[in-house]
């Protein structure tokens, strides 16, 4: 089974808008960013759109984060890709007549649930501002790093 991508690529994407706001974004320059076709990025703009989250700058058209940054939270950009799809799934197949698959489902359903709700918490407390300065921070070091690399072998 693939897991979705949609919630990094989403995250992804409005990094991308923020950090690249000053140059001409088409669906195809995102696109290459992410690594996916351009109709995967104009579906993510279009739910981002829909909730308010991006609009068009009047001057050049290109898409542009519509909140500050600091005001989206990780979480939000979830529910807008994911919705409310579980993070975990019970097989609910299981040999009820067994004492493991007869009592599985309820075991893990509150362990599923504490740890679902941790996920969601800690979803809540980053924003896309968080994760716009970890780009940039860590961008920086990548750079001093390759500079010192190139440094060395001179």
């Amino acid at each position: 089974m693939r897991l979705s991508t949609k919630f990094s690529d989403t995250i992804h994407l409005l990094a991308f808008l923020q950090v690249y706001s000053d140059i001409k974004l088409t669906s195809a320059v995102i696109a290459a960013s992410i690594q996916t076709s351009p109709v995967v990025v104009r579906r993510l703009v279009g739910a981002l759109k829909n909730a308010g989250f991006i609009d068009n700058d009047p001057k050049n058209h290109n898409p542009r984060i519509a909140i500050d940054p600091k005001d989206i939270t990780l979480l939000d950009i979830y529910l807008i890709t994911e919705g409310h799809t579980p993070l975990f799934v019970i097989d609910k197949e299981t040999n009820p007549l067994c004492r493991v698959g007869g009592n599985i489902q309820p075991v893990l359903t509150n362990i599923y649930g504490e740890a679902e709700q941790a996920a969601l918490t800690v979803l809540n407390s980053k924003t896309m501002q968080d994760i716009i300065d970890s780009l940039i921070v860590h961008n920086k070091v990548k750079q001093a790093k390759e500079k010192s690399d190139l440094a060395q072998d001179a």
